[in-house]
C-alpha cells in the first residue's frame, strides 16, 4: 500500500509539473504581449504636435508610395503593350509568308522585334533571324493547336540581357502546324523602370521630409497661441481669477476658444464673487440672531426671576425659529446651485396655488386668487410649493390692503403664468434687479422685524431658473407685481 501511495503522489507531481509547464507556456505569450504594448506606447508622439507631423508624413508617404507604384505600373504596362503590338505584326507578317509556301530560310530583318524563329510541327527550325542562326527550337514542345500566345521571357532562352516580349502565333500550312516565335526586347521597359525607381528613391524621402519639416514648423506656429492660453491659465490662481488669457486676431478656433476660456474666468470670478458675498452675508446674518439668544440667555443667568423667564423664552424661541429658517433657506440655496438635474415629474401647479392660498385665509392681508384650472407642469411639488409661498410671503409683507394672486396659462408660449401684486410701496426701476440678490432688503429695518431673512426671491428666481423659467418684476399702476412663467408640462 505504502508503494502505491508513494506511486500516485509522484504521477501527480508529474501532472503538476506538465500543468505548470503548459501555464508557462500560455503566460508566456501574454506577457511578450504587454511588453509590445508598452513598448508601443512609449514610442508613441505625446505631444499634438508630434502627432500631426508623423501623421502627415505617414499621409504623404502612403500618397507618394502609391503614386510611386501607379506610375510604374502605367509605364510598365504601355511600354509592354507596345512592345507586344510591335512583336504580334511581325509574328502575322511571317506567318503570313509561311502560309503561302513565299519564307526563306532567314526572315528578312524588320524594327518591330529582335528575333524571329519558325518551328514546324515535329519542333525542327524551318527558318530564324541571324541572332538565333543555329539554334534548336526556342520551345521543345510546338503548340498542337493553331492560335496566338502572348508572353513575357526573363531572356534565358534567347540568352539575352533584358526580357522579351515574346508573341507565338501558330498557322496551318500544307506540311501541318508551323509556328512562329517573334520577340520584341523589353530593354527600354526595364531601363525606364530602373530609372524611376532611383528617381523616386531620392525624391519620395526628400517630399516626406519636406512635408514633415513645413508641418512641424506650422503645427508650432498654429500651437503657440495654446501653449500662451495654458501657460496662462497654470499661472492663474483662485486669488487670480481677474486675470484673462490672451486672444489671437486670428479669428480661428484658437481664438474661439481663448475667448470661451475667458468667458469661463468671467463665471468662475462671478462665482466666487458671490461666493464670498454670500458667506460674508450668511454669517453676518448668522450673527445677530445668534448674539440675540446670547443676550437673552446670559440675561436669563444673571437675573433667574421666573416672572422674566417668560418674555426670554419667548424671544429665544423666535430667535431659534429665525436660524431655523435661515439655515433651510442656505440649505435650499445649496442644492439649487448644484449641477443636478432638476426634477422632472409632472406636478398639478393649480392644486400647489390653490393650497398656498388657502393657508393664507386669516392673514393680516386677504389674498385675492384668480386660479386656473387644470395647470400642470414638470418639476418638483416642494419646489414649487416654495416658489409660490416665498412671492405670497414677499407680498404679504409689503402690501396695504390686499394682495392679488393669478395662475393663467399662456397658448402662445405654451407655459403657465404666476402673477403675483400687492399695493405696497411698490419697487423702484432701478432695484428690480437688486431685490432678487441674496440677503438683498430694499428696507432693511423693516424686513428684519417681520423675520424676513432677503432670501425669498433669490430662491423663487433660482426654483424658476431651474425648471427652464423666469421670474421678473413687472410694472405696475400701484405697488409691485411679479410675475414668474414655467413651461407646461405633459
Amino acid at each position: 500500500m505504502a508503494e502505491t501511495d508513494r506511486a500516485e503522489q509522484a504521477d501527480q507531481a508529474d501532472q503538476g509539473g506538465e500543468g505548470g509547464e503548459a501555464h508557462e507556456d500560455r503566460v508566456r505569450p501574454r506577457a511578450l504581449t504587454h511588453r509590445l504594448r508598452r513598448a508601443a506606447s512609449r514610442l508613441r508622439p505625446r505631444s499634438v504636435r508630434a502627432q500631426a507631423t508623423l501623421g502627415a508624413s505617414a499621409v504623404v508617404a502612403l500618397a507618394l508610395g502609391v503614386a510611386s507604384v501607379a506610375l510604374l505600373g502605367a509605364l510598365e504596362t504601355n511600354m509592354t503593350m507596345s512592345a507586344q503590338a510591335d512583336a504580334e505584326r511581325r509574328a502575322v507578317k511571317v506567318a503570313a509568308l509561311v502560309a503561302t509556301g513565299q519564307l526563306g530560310p532567314v526572315p528578312a530583318p524588320g524594327h518591330e522585334s529582335d528575333f524571329i524563329q519558325v518551328v514546324d510541327g515535329q519542333g525542327r527550325v524551318l527558318a530564324a533571324s541571324p541572332n538565333l542562326s543555329g539554334r534548336p527550337a526556342l520551345v521543345p514542345e510546338p503548340p498542337a493547336v493553331p492560335g496566338t500566345v502572348r508572353d513575357t521571357w526573363k531572356g534565358g532562352r534567347v540568352r539575352q540581357e533584358h526580357r522579351q516580349r515574346v508573341v507565338q502565333v501558330t498557322t496551318v500550312t500544307e506540311k501541318g502546324l508551323v509556328t512562329v516565335y517573334a520577340g520584341t526586347s523589353l530593354r527600354d521597359a526595364d531601363t525606364a523602370d530602373a530609372t524611376i525607381m532611383a528617381v523616386l528613391a531620392v525624391v519620395v524621402p526628400l517630399l516626406v521630409l519636406v512635408v514633415a519639416l513645413i508641418t512641424w514648423r506650422v503645427t508650432g506656429w498654429a500651437l503657440r497661441p495654446v501653449e500662451a492660453i495654458r501657460a496662462e491659465v497654470a499661472e492663474i490662481g483662485d486669488r487670480e481669477l481677474h486675470r484673462r488669457v490672451p486672444v489671437p486676431a486670428t479669428r480661428d478656433e484658437v481664438a474661439r476658444l481663448a475667448v470661451t476660456m475667458n468667458a469661463t474666468l468671467d463665471r468662475l470670478e462671478a462665482a466666487g464673487i458671490r461666493q464670498r458675498r454670500f458667506i460674508a452675508d450668511a454669517s453676518h446674518e448668522l450673527r445677530s440672531p445668534i448674539t440675540v439668544l446670547r443676550t437673552q440667555l446670559e440675561v436669563a443667568q444673571a437675573h433667574p426671576d421666573p416672572e422674566l423667564w417668560g418674555e426670554l423664552v419667548s424671544g429665544a424661541l423666535e430667535d431659534t425659529v429665525r436660524l431655523q429658517d435661515l439655515a433651510a433657506d442656505l440649505l435650499l440655496l445649496a442644492r439649487l446651485d448644484t449641477s443636478e438635474p432638476p426634477p422632472a415629474t409632472a406636478v398639478d401647479l393649480t392644486e400647489v396655488v390653490r393650497e398656498a392660498a388657502r393657508a393664507r385665509r386669516g392673514g393680516r392681508v386677504p389674498v385675492q386668487a384668480d386660479i386656473a384650472p387644470g395647470i400642470a407642469v414638470r418639476g418638483s411639488a416642494i419646489w414649487l410649493s416654495r416658489l409660490v409661498t416665498n412671492l405670497l410671503d414677499n407680498a404679504g409683507r409689503h402690501a396695504e390692503r390686499s394682495v392679488t394672486l393669478l395662475l393663467r396659462v399662456d397658448g402662445f408660449r405654451d407655459e403657465a403664468v404666476l402673477e403675483v401684486a400687492d399695493d405696497g410701496a411698490g419697487i423702484a426701476p432701478a432695484d428690480r434687479e437688486r431685490v432678487f440678490e441674496r440677503f438683498t432688503r430694499l428696507d432693511d429695518a423693516r424686513a428684519r422685524d417681520e423675520g424676513g431673512t432677503g432670501l425669498g426671491l433669490a430662491i423663487a428666481r433660482d426654483i424658476a431658473l431651474r425648471l427652464g423659467g423666469t421670474l421678473a418684476v413687472r410694472d405696475s399702476p400701484k405697488g409691485a407685481r411679479l410675475v414668474a412663467t414655467l413651461p407646461l408640462g405633459p
